[in-house]
């Protein structure tokens, strides 16, 4: 792998030789806005809320046999997490010498001198690391909040109150919500307020790409595994007819892991660079197109930041106003909805982000160049980002939640027609639930743009933009929340599996210990439901909460492919309107082929997970010890043989479709130079590229997302509401849930840091390519990077082939140090 990084840098390193770019510099006088200063105060507060939280999980009580089977899954998280920090090392290698040639070597004034010395360099450099470290840090952190949370919430469900099954998984979610936007916005101050002007707008593009490499490499990565691992050990219900989480499946273990490789450290790193990356992609837009003045900008600025503070605190407003009611409300109730809390929350959230969005814009900007309306023209833009994040949930849940009509047709489908009738129920939920969100997202930007006409190109030229931008703003006002109610579902799910493998009402005179110990009767038949039904509702808002991110990438990318545009105009001398048309042929082949790598990126993905589970299947069989006179026990060394099957097979299918990508964005990118077969003409080829990426990717993304949220649910309607467990209705839902695995938490899930890393990468790749220094041998290299990247198109597939004969991949040397003295408790 080491061999084939560095052959991807040989490639790479001559073109970055002959880029040329001018920086992005930040007016001096935004640093005397002193509101700004207030935002370390916020976020500062904001850690220390997620800190409480953590410390407020962690002091909950459990017993010792449910604590001793969430460390067992820490360790391996966290041996996994190491491992992927390693890959991101070396990947770093490359990124980093690109970064450094670039800004070292490229970026030069007009008059031909270099905009940035070696201190400036290594700065740039050093905000290129803070961005992955930013991506892993508070990955790591989700993982070691939701390992805490699942033990607590298991031994929780013994006390016939379910209010507390909702509130642990909840605070826990929030605390990393809060901590995440707060640790990205803390990064972004200090960029913004601390660093000197001619250097803040590289940093932020440096930034950027770090958090872009650190949350591609840990979704892709973590979406392959968790699949693997919850395929192989999903199927064992199948095959052997064991129960839910039985101890004795070796793949129960790296399924909890899995839940957290992908469901918390994929999410967490992704909407940290969500977050980070289209704010980056509005003050570019700001710096390159307000033609008002820089005191304009300095004041648009300084609104998005002030924006982005105030909805910090608005979250936490909202989750108080919301637990403070559901307390009230549920206190002593021994049943209840656990989606109808959050459901609440998602909508408090909205309304008071709102309502502060039009308070704050009313006081930071009342008056722009003379228009006094201003402030009310981008409160409306902004608020239907945030409607947006609001209304989704809401059509999500048509499709993926236990009580709607699609999930309902899945599961009686099932009844006479098995598992082929289940997958093309799931198949009709899934295109549906596309057709409605796509719809939606429509008539949202289109309100949008209405309102930008109504004064904003008075400051800037093309208005629409940046609305579209404002429009993933708005979905990212409620970051915190989003991310709370997805890190819901981990937890929920952990906390099933750490019930079944602590073994606890095996364990002698355990009533009357609990009871001793902890000051209550255990009610056992009652904590199986409460941990099922809690369970429904956290994959609910999983699925809820992709398709606002997948939304954001996409609504956001059209801003920054905006500077793409803008960097064309300025860099041809040409009207974008003349080429960027559909009259222009190239465009339309520009779309076909964003489309094409779509498709491949969904089968490559999914193709690591087919070929993965696999081999985990084959070894679980080969390995599983159902005898009934056996210890009915987790056994540690066939556990950790399973996740580094996992974690193999999760870095080698990462790898082929990273390396793939990023060399269909040099190719496409060079093919379009305009000394090519189409001159001028020929540049539409990537810019529809890009814009195809983007509307393929969205509408793929929520087909896959939701078809496989209704497959879920749908087996657990059979499980928990019908108690089919072990019926062949239950063996085709649970084969429908296995395609949609891959479909909800891989091939979906991974398509939003593709975008933004493809958009990202695309604005110094165009650059390069259309260069005076290397436009005329542009379109050669781009034959030879669209046969590199062929070569790792063939490589996703038949290097990733399942072939009988094989020896078991345990036997092989594994990527992942996890031996089991490690996992052994004190």
């Amino acid at each position: 792998m080491k061999k084939l990084i560095w052959l991807t840098a040989g490639f790479a390193m001559p073109l970055c030789a002959m880029a040329n770019d001018a920086a992005l510099k930040i007016p001096d006088s935004i640093k005397e806005h002193t509101i700004l200063y207030y935002g370390f105060l916020v976020t500062g507060l904001g850690m220390l809320f997620g800190l409480s939280q953590y410390m407020k999980v962690k002091k909950l009580p459990a017993h010792r046999s449910m604590l001793d089977i969430s460390e067992v899954i820490y360790q391996t998280c966290k041996a996994y997490l190491k491992q992927q920090g390693k890959f991101l090392a070396i990947l770093f290698l490359f990124i980093g010498a690109a970064v450094a040639s670039y800004f070292g070597f490229l970026a030069k004034d007009d008059a031909g001198n270099a905009l940035f010395g070696v201190g400036g360099v290594l700065l740039i450099m050093a905000w290129t690391v803070i961005g992955i470290l930013g991506s892993y840090s508070v990955a790591a952190f989700g993982i070691r909040m939701n390992t805490i949370a699942n033990s607590r919430m298991a031994f929780a469900s013994l006390k016939r109150k379910p209010l507390d099954l909702l509130l642990i998984p909840l605070n826990a979610g929030m605390g990393i919500g809060i901590v995440l936007i707060c640790v990205e916005l803390t990064l972004m101050l200090v960029i913004l307020l601390l660093i000197p002007g001619q250097l803040a707008g590289s940093c932020f593009i440096g930034f950027a790409i770090g958090e872009s490499l650190g949350a591609s490499v840990l979704r892709i990565a973590g979406g392959i595994f968790t699949k693997i691992a919850d395929i192989g050990s999903d199927l064992m219900k199948v095959v052997f007819k064991i129960g839910e989480d039985d101890p004795r499946n070796p793949g129960v273990i790296a399924d909890c892991t899995g839940d957290n490789a992908g469901d918390s450290v994929g999410p967490t790193a992704d909407g940290f660079e969500t977050y980070g990356v289209t704010g980056v992609a509005l003050i570019s837009f700001i710096l390159l197109a307000i033609t008002a003045g820089a005191e304009i900008q300095v004041q648009l600025l300084a609104w998005i930041f002030v924006m982005r503070i105030l909805m910090v605190v608005t979250s936490w407003l909202a989750f108080t106003i919301n637990k403070v009611y559901s307390n009230f409300k549920y206190k002593d109730a021994i049943t209840m909805d656990f989606e109808v809390p959050l459901t609440n929350l998602v909508w408090i959230t909205s309304i008071l982000s709102i309502a502060v969005t039009f308070a704050a814009s009313y006081f930071l900007i009342p008056d722009l160049k003379g228009n006094t309306n201003m402030w009310w023209i981008l409160s409306i833009i902004i608020s239907c980002g945030t409607l947006a994040a609001a209304i989704i949930p809401e059509l999500t849940k048509v499709f993926t939640s236990p009580k709607s009509s699609h999930v309902q047709e899945v599961v009686k489908s099932g009844e006479e027609g098995g598992a082929s009738l289940v997958i093309l129920s799931g198949f009709v939920a899934g295109n549906f639930s596309a057709f409605w969100e796509g719809m939606m997202f429509a008539v949202l930007m289109f309100v949008a743009y209405l309102t930008s006409s109504m004064g904003l190109s008075e400051i800037m030229i093309y208005p629409s933009i940046f609305a579209f931008g404002l429009v993933a703003f708005g979905m990212l006002g409620m970051g915190p929340v989003t991310i709370a109610v997805d890190s819901y579902g981990p937890v929920t799910d952990n906390a099933q599996s750490v019930y079944e493998l602590s073994l606890i009402e095996e364990i002698p005179n355990i009533d009357a210990e609990v009871e001793k110990d902890f000051g209550f009767k255990p009610d056992w038949k009652k904590a199986k439901y409460y941990l099922e039904a809690n369970d429904e509702a956290g994959n609910t808002f999983k699925a809820t909460a992709k398709p606002v991110l997948i939304g954001t990438a996409v609504v956001g990318a059209t801003t920054m492919i905006f500077s793409l545009i803008l960097m064309i105009q300025k860099t041809l001398n040409v009207n974008p309107e003349t080429i960027l048309n559909l009259l222009n042929p190239y465009s339309i082949l520009g779309f076909i082929c964003g489309g094409a790598v779509i498709y491949w990126f969904t089968g490559a993905s999914t193709q690591a997970v087919s070929t993965g589970a696999y081999r985990a299947v084959e070894f679980i069989k080969r390995n599983i010890n159902l005898d009934p006179n056996a210890p009915k026990k987790a056994d540690i060394k066939m556990s950790v043989e399973v996740v580094k099957i996992c974690t193999q097979y999760a870095q080698k299918g990462m790898f082929n479709i990273f390396v793939a990508i990023f060399f269909f964005a040099l190719a496409f990118a060079c093919l379009s130079s305009p000394s090519g077969i189409g001159g001028n003409n020929a540049v539409g080829l990537f810019v529809s590229y890009l814009i195809a990426i983007a509307v393929f990717g969205l509408f793929q993304a929520i087909f896959m997302a939701n078809a496989g949220g209704c497959w879920d649910n749908a087996k657990k309607v059979v499980e928990v509401d019908l108690k089919a467990k072990g019926t062949p209705l239950h063996d085709a839902t649970v084969v429908g849930d296995t395609v949609g695995d891959p479909f909800k938490d891989t091939s979906s899930v991974a398509l939003n840091p593709i975008i933004k890393f493809t958009t990202l990468f695309g604005l110094l790749a165009m650059e390069i390519a259309i260069s005076e220094s290397f436009r005329n041998i542009a379109p050669y290299a781009g034959i030879l990077f669209l046969g590199i990247a062929l070569v790792f198109v063939w490589r996703s597939f038949y290097k990733m082939r399942i072939e009988k004969g094989m020896p078991n991949p345990t036997g092989k040397k594994n990527n992942i140090e996890v031996k089991e003295e490690d996992l052994v408790l004190s």
